[in-house]
């Protein structure tokens, strides 16, 4: 059973950035694509970034392209969202999940960690 720990949010400015990290433990994060995912108040959860268990495909949401970097470092089983340049509407709980299969569907994952709030002040 791989439990996944999310860190680093946080409140900033808008133009900021926030790196968030997803750690594992249970198991390592060798063959696992993981996600990132965000909910604002009264909306559902989406997609903000995927990766493939090799690192060698990324997906990132239109919203945050060019702004956010997903990453994972395998020997430490964590996974990573460097978030540039960040908004007003980038606030959010941001949770990451993981799961033997690539995807952009939050239904596919099997893990998901407990969230982290990041909150970006215009």
């Amino acid at each position: 059973q791989v439990k996944l720990v999310e860190s680093g949010g946080g409140l900033v400015q808008a133009g900021g950035s926030l790196r968030l990290s997803c750690a594992a433990s249970g198991g390592t994060l060798d063959r696992y694509g993981m996600g990132w995912f965000r909910q604002a108040p009264g909306t559902g959860r989406v997609i903000v970034a995927a990766i493939a268990w090799n690192g060698r495909t990324t997906h990132y949401a239109d919203s945050v392209k060019g702004r956010f970097i997903i990453s994972k470092d395998n020997a430490k089983s964590t996974a990573y969202l460097q978030m540039n340049s960040l908004k007003p509407e980038d606030t959010a709980v941001y949770y990451c999940a993981a799961d033997r299969a690539y995807s952009q569907i939050g239904a596919t994952y099997a893990y998901w960690g407990q969230g982290t709030q990041v909150t970006v002040s215009s």
